[in-house]
């Protein structure tokens, strides 16, 4: 069936669906943003997803014009028409506007937009055999400047260092923060396994508190698997015995390189394996 996109409250078609090139979320990346998944017709954790939003647009002083309830029933509603029983969902809140000028407060109509369609964001064989990555000389944003916590749509941060990955040949590229640590990857947070503990930076870091990194961390814990988020270098990745990515989009995938480095024999470890299956589990019962 024809693809439903839903604006303020209406429903258009994908060639249809349109905002103002006015807008500030198109001239200055004024805008927040979730991605969610959608498994077996219902959307994974769409509370928490919904609860971040709002959080970031109260840290940019962007009102949502419609609530938290509104909003939920408007992302189910789409991903009923869409008859979507596994996807993605992309909603988007912009600061709105129709005249130039960086005056946030000038714009007086949020353009609420939910996108439900498919998405493949890594081939298979990189679930099954581990992906390579590299690190970005692109940091991550100081959080003084621009809080990474804020999934906001300035995210030409992310894109530079993805280039710098696609161009090293690696489909994914690690990102360090202002201190030299390790902070995240240009789409998902990053995991270590070492001596049987499962490590992964703080929030403090200067990541995005990621749904699913919380998932697998919950699920972590409750297989007994100790879980500590701290500081890591990139020494802490070239040494440890596993390393795998968490994100909405990518879900929970291997990682078996960095920097020409094997990781561990190479290979995706057991511990990522056992919490890839678990988080697969999850995603059928919630």
């Amino acid at each position: 069936m024809p693809q439903s996109i839903y604006i303020n409250g209406e429903y258009f078609s994908r060639e249809n669906a349109k905002i103002s090139v006015y807008d500030h979320g198109l001239l200055y990346g004024d805008g927040v943003f979730e991605g969610m998944r959608i498994y077996h017709g219902k959307v994974f954790r769409l509370r928490e997803h919904l609860i971040r939003l709002w959080e970031s647009a109260r840290a940019i002083a962007l009102e949502i014009p419609m609530s938290i309830d509104e909003m939920t029933a408007a992302v189910k509603e789409t991903v009923k028409r869409n008859e979507l029983e596994e996807g993605y969902i992309r909603l988007v809140v912009t600061r709105g506007g129709n005249q130039l000028g960086l005056d946030p407060f000038r714009c007086e109509d949020p353009q609420v937009i939910i996108i439900a369609d498919k998405i493949s964001l890594y081939p298979e064989q990189y679930y099954t055999d581990g992906l390579d990555l590299v690190t970005a000389a692109t940091i991550r944003n100081h959080p003084a400047a621009l809080s990474p916590r804020i999934k906001s749509l300035n995210y030409l941060n992310n894109i530079m260092a993805k280039i710098e990955g696609l161009r090293a040949g690696c489909i994914e590229a690690l990102m360090l923060n202002h201190k030299g640590e390790v902070a995240e990857c240009t789409g998902d947070n990053i995991f270590v396994v070492k001596d049987g503990v499962l490590m992964t930076p703080p929030i403090d870091a200067g990541i995005l508190e990621g749904i699913t990194r919380n998932a697998v961390i919950e699920l972590a814990e409750k297989a007994d698997i100790e879980v500590r988020q701290i500081p890591l270098t990139r020494h802490d990745i070239f040494v440890a015995d596993e390393c795998f990515l968490t994100g909405s989009a990518a879900e929970v995938i291997p990682a078996v390189k960095l920097d020409g480095r094997h990781i561990g024999d190479g290979k995706p470890g057991p511990v990522t394996q056992r919490l890839n299956a678990l988080f697969k589990d999850l995603v059928k019962e919630e």
